[in-house]
């Protein structure tokens, strides 16, 4: 693994103020990189943890299972509360660019990185997928790179910001009182026609993020005739992260390379 700084100099929105545990070096990716003189897809990958932490065992367990697939990987260590919107989403974009820019260097095609995440990871997921190209802070020439992925994948994710099934604590601590922004940094309320191919998985029995966001999401894909899949699980809690133990969540691995399969993204 290679821990990488996503800038090298001017961070944007960087506040000195805000380096507590989970801000202490971020604004990063930890590469997992394949080293067989080959070429491979990669995925970046956005840990969940409500925007106030990144929840470790969706970031390198996951990355190291994908790596075993043939799939570099790259967690990003996004900034989260104290910081707000948009500084964990200009974290994750720039990681899509990195790993862009330098898709040569690491053995990556570079029309094949698609971008996770779980929980409120996959919510800051689904935003570089619908605003690669808004809230944008130029800083050097990584920035004229495109930020769009080429695939999605959420895990039980937080989609709403605005409804009732929203989850509450995210959109706190990402908009910190900003009701304003609470529709537009919605996912479901704000599909793209030029959103990529999209894979969503969730437990029926998860508390703390309603299944349904995952639902609505789903319906406003189709309703802009982007393809997807989805799969509810009956059991597990939420949080389950590779969910080994878990009987019908754990299918959800295997299920999502053969959708990889089918969408072409992964070259043989």
């Amino acid at each position: 693994m290679e821990n990488i700084r996503l800038w090298e100099n001017e961070i944007p929105f960087y506040n000195e103020k805000f380096q507590n545990e989970y801000n202490e070096n971020t604004a990063s990716i930890d590469a997992y990189t394949i080293k067989d003189g080959k070429k491979h897809s990669a995925v970046v990958i956005c840990p969940g943890g409500g925007y106030n932490h990144r929840a470790v065992h969706e970031g390198k367990n996951v990355a190291l299972w994908l790596n075993s697939c043939s799939i570099n990987a790259f967690v990003v260590n996004y900034r989260v509360y104290p910081y707000k919107h948009p500084a964990g989403l200009s974290d994750a974009k720039r990681a899509v660019r990195y790993v862009r820019k330098n898709a040569e260097k690491f053995g990556i095609f570079d029309d094949k990185i698609g971008i996770m995440g779980f929980s409120a990871g996959a919510h800051l997921a689904g935003c570089v997928a619908q605003h690669y190209n808004e809230f944008e802070y130029y800083c050097d020439e990584t920035d004229n790179i495109s930020a769009r992925p080429d695939m999605l994948c959420l895990c039980y994710p937080v989609v709403s910001l605005c409804e009732d099934y929203a989850h509450k604590g995210s959109g706190e601590n990402l908009l910190d009182g900003n009701s304003d922004l609470s529709y537009k940094l919605s996912l479901e309320k704000n599909v793209s026609c030029d959103m990529p191919p999209t894979f969503i998985w969730h437990t029926f029995e998860d508390k703390s993020v309603s299944v349904i966001n995952s639902l609505e999401m789903a319906e406003s894909l189709k309703e802009k005739n982007i393809p997807f899949e989805l799969h509810i699980f009956p059991q597990g809690r939420h949080g389950l992260g590779m969910a080994e133990n878990i009987n019908g969540a754990r299918q959800w691995r295997s299920l999502f390379l053969n959708w990889l399969d089918i969408i072409g993204f992964i070259k043989k």
